[in-house]
């Protein structure tokens, strides 16, 4: 029986307490079922990068994962994955940092994470790589043997060749991730960027079905938009709304309207651009002054980088400025969390707040829209503000649509919201609700699972002989873990053109 096999950068091992994938073990939960091997990194940084996994089971789901050494943690995942890729898939060029021993190490753990993995897969497993920090791991895969169909989703936009290539090595990299068999995007605006960039820079012939053929291995791209479990969410905010914490809030907001926005505390989630709008709407329209109460979540993202601990000072210094200016004795504009909140009582918030703001200036889908639909109360729907440049404004339309760059346009849509009558804001709610039920995470489970099976017959894997595991066994032996730069690029270079590294 073919079994799927699942590869992200974390692994949200039941029991474990470290921060685990988040959103994506909620996007996986239909796919990932008895049988199902999820396979990446423990969150654990050691001495060495770990060459075989540490394997576990729970309900008969195999858990594998692997520790980072702490070179290896920060070239790979703090100076490549969030130095480089992801500002260039935001679109943030200007906060692009690249350096060559950020790229090696990032090839280097990439190809750890294959040679761990290629040894617990069977001939007919289907393999499912995700996000932008594993581009490579499907190459890696097919430099060791690996025959069996791969299947790659990214979690995030992806760039046309004007910004791709903006990227040192960005050649090197999709010709990378074209060693897989299917490549999956949340909308047709990335879809198309990609194969533009195949036609580009590997000069390569795609055609309107999105497929195309690069050296020898047939390969299609595909629109599946990443959903929620709807009714579990909306039975959720239901459910906590008359929780404690929910409770409190009410008490607090004295009748006053709630208005509410939830993000990782990162550039390209826009907040200073909100915060600014916040200002705009309390000085164009003063009535909602002492009236709209706004609750900013801004949980703490890679604060290695100094670029998110400068975007936390000056969020820390615009908002007390705001509430500085507007504020009340009995009432303060802007609530400003910066901690994780937990997820149902996120949907507590989401049910109780009149106004969603998700105004990022470019996302790959961002769930937020969608569960702030979801946990709405049909009879009294608030209203959802979202950015044309989040993935989800494709299929969304009947929210109020905003260019997040445009203060004073998210204002005015924020005014627009609270003003919009009972009608109107059922008729939105009810047509939203429809399309998150129709893109549901159950119905991007089985459309990429579908079409991965669709590739074909996985190919066996080639006969494992003695000279073969000797190869593979020198490929582990010979990644690099030290701190040398110019071995590690070279090493990673040749592994990249088939070969093994050279002493």
């Amino acid at each position: 029986m073919t079994r799927l096999v699942v590869v992200s950068n974390r692994v949200p091992v039941p029991g474990d307490r470290s921060p685990a994938a988040g959103g994506l073990a909620i996007g996986l939960a239909d796919a990932v079922t008895a049988g199902t091997v999820w396979f990446g990194w423990s969150g654990r940084r050691g001495p060495a990068t770990s060459t075989r996994p540490t394997v576990s089971e729970h309900r008969d789901i195999t858990y594998a994962t692997i520790d980072l050494a702490e070179a290896d943690y920060r070239h790979f995942y703090v100076g490549f994955s969030n130095g480089v890729l992801w500002p260039l898939f935001s679109y943030r060029l200007g906060h692009v940092n690249f350096r060559r021993n950020d790229y090696a190490g990032y090839r280097v753990v990439n190809e750890a994470f294959a040679t761990a993995l290629v040894a617990l897969l069977r001939s007919d497993d289907m393999i499912w790589i995700h996000d932008y920090q594993l581009l490579a791991v499907g190459h890696a895969l097919r430099g060791l043997g690996a025959e069996q169909r791969i299947g790659f989703f990214l979690h995030t936009p992806f760039p046309p060749p004007a910004i791709f290539c903006a990227l040192p090595r960005a050649a090197e990299l999709l010709e990378a991730l074209c060693a897989c068999d299917l490549v999956g995007f949340h909308t047709a605006d990335y879809r198309d960027a990609f194969l533009q960039c195949v036609r580009v820079l590997l000069d390569t012939a795609t055609h309107s079905d999105g497929t195309f053929t690069y050296r020898g291995r047939r390969v299609r791209a595909i629109v599946d938009p990443i959903g929620i479990d709807v009714g579990g969410f909306a039975a959720t905010a239901a459910r906590t709304v008359g929780n404690a914490a929910a409770q409190r809030l009410v008490d607090s907001l004295g009748g006053r309207p709630l208005g509410v926005s939830a993000d990782r505390l990162d550039y390209a989630k826009g907040l200073p651009n909100r915060v600014e709008a916040l200002d705009h709407l309390f000085t164009s329209h003063p009535e909602h002054r002492n009236h709209l109460v706004f609750l900013q979540i801004a949980a703490p993202s890679r604060e290695e980088l100094a670029v998110y601990r400068a975007l936390r000072r000056e969020l820390d210094r615009t908002i007390g400025d705001i509430n500085g200016r507007y504020s009340e004795a009995d009432w303060t504009p802007v609530r400003y969390l910066t901690r994780t909140v937990g997820r149902s009582t996120l949907a507590a918030y989401y049910r109780l707040a009149r106004l969603g703001v998700v105004t990022p200036l470019r996302d790959g889908m961002n769930l937020v829209a969608k569960e702030y639909v979801a946990a709405q109360n049909a009879n009294d729907p608030g209203v959802l503000v979202l950015s044309r440049f989040a993935g989800a404004a494709e299929d969304l339309t009947d929210a109020l649509i905003v260019n997040p760059f445009d203060a004073e346009e998210i204002a005015e849509a924020m005014h627009q919201g609270l003003a919009m009558p009972l009608d109107e804001r059922q008729a939105r709610h009810k047509s939203l609700l429809a399309r998150i039920r129709a893109s549901s995470a159950r119905q991007y489970c089985l459309t990429f699972l579908a079409a991965l099976r669709a590739v074909g017959d996985a190919v066996p894997a080639p006969r494992v002989t003695p000279e073969t595991s000797q190869a593979r066994r020198a490929v582990a032996a010979k990644l690099p873990r030290r701190s040398d730069h110019v071995t590690t690029h070279r090493a990673v270079m040749a592994m990249a053109n088939g070969g093994l590294p050279h002493s």
